[in-house]
């Protein structure tokens, strides 16, 4: 027994190696929970100027209590989004954005029913300031969660800049969609029925919800290597949810409704989108076709049978600070 014991002792035990948490971007965390708190707080006052007599003690308290619970559900969330800011996962960036734009909305939504009810109150200014303070905020989350400045992994320029103007075009989409949005509020002539108002504003909800998610799903699949070329799932399915159908939605409320406040500006940026897009898918297509998949392995595979002197030579020598500035550019 002692003999068993004395080899027990001496059998190596496993070490407990713990993975030290990714760093946290202190500064991320403080500018997202700001801004989504700010737009909060700000449709929080709306609500509460909306109200009257002792109603508008019981929405006050009730906007509090809400958002504290918003506040500590935050304060967990910000923070798994900052350990991954700098990473090439999405996935908490993702969870926020649902969070915030679900809260956001609904709020937007009682904003927009209150204002209906009380066709007295023709306050252009609030009403405007209401779709300045929505094109403003949630683009600029949007933004932020992206967080191209900390894609360290990205080092061309080339590549970062691609990256930039596809993001640019899903900012451009929530704002057409924001435009749609704010005729609900903003004062018209004339009404639109009951049931085109309630499609309108939901389909408006459920695009500002999904369609920046597949966005950031799309930048956390392509990973490190990520190849902004390739993201073609983002602009396919905009072209159909956002440029064709905000055209019918504009066009039918312009034709049948005698809706003054269409924006024309955005019929043509929409028209401009959708030709881009699909020469975009056109060239993309071709290039798949003309370029097999063995074709780039073929060369590597040639040149690991049949190395050269002048290969070894230049594996010997280091690069000049030419050639790395060429590579980084």
């Amino acid at each position: 027994m002692g003999n068993a014991n004395n080899s027990l002792m001496a059998l190596p035990v496993p070490l407990c190696r713990m993975v030290p948490p990714p760093p946290v971007s202190k500064p991320h965390i403080c500018l997202s929970t700001v801004l989504i708190m700010t737009s909060l707080v700000l449709m929080d006052a709306y609500l509460v100027e909306q109200s009257q007599g002792s109603r508008k003690l019981s929405i006050c308290v009730m906007v509090a209590v809400g958002d504290v619970c918003f506040l500590l559900v935050l304060r967990y969330v910000a923070i798994w989004v900052g350990a991954e800011v700098k990473t090439a996962k999405r996935g908490y960036a993702m969870i926020l954005w649902f969070l915030y734009v679900f809260v956001l909305e609904i709020k937007v939504y009682f904003v927009y029913q209150n204002y209906k009810a009380d066709r007295k109150n023709l306050d252009l200014i609030a009403r405007k300031a209401l779709t300045l303070l929505l094109s403003i905020c949630i683009p600029a989350l949007y933004m932020l969660l992206v967080a191209t400045e900390h894609m360290e992994y990205v080092r061309t320029f080339k590549k970062k800049e691609d990256l930039r103007n596809r993001l640019f075009w899903v900012i451009v989409d929530m704002l057409d969609v924001l435009d749609i949005q704010a005729n609900l509020w903003e004062p018209q002539k004339k009404g639109l029925p009951l049931w085109a108002e309630g499609i309108m504003f939901f389909y408006c909800y459920i695009l500002l919800l999904v369609l920046p998610c597949v966005s950031l799903c799309e930048i956390s699949m392509q990973g490190i290597g990520i190849m902004p070329h390739r993201m073609m799932l983002y602009p396919m399915l905009s072209m159909l949810t956002v440029n064709i159908t905000t055209i019918f939605i504009r066009g039918s409320n312009m034709l049948f409704f005698r809706d003054a406040r269409v924006s024309s500006i955005f019929m043509g940026k929409n028209l401009l989108a959708i030709a881009l897009k699909v020469c975009t898918f056109v060239q993309y297509q071709r290039h798949q076709h003309h370029v097999p998949p063995g074709l780039e392995q073929a060369p590597k595979h040639s040149s690991q049978a049949q190395p050269s002197p002048g290969l070894h030579k230049a594996r010997d020598q280091p690069a000049c600070p030419e050639e790395l500035a060429q590579d980084n550019t």
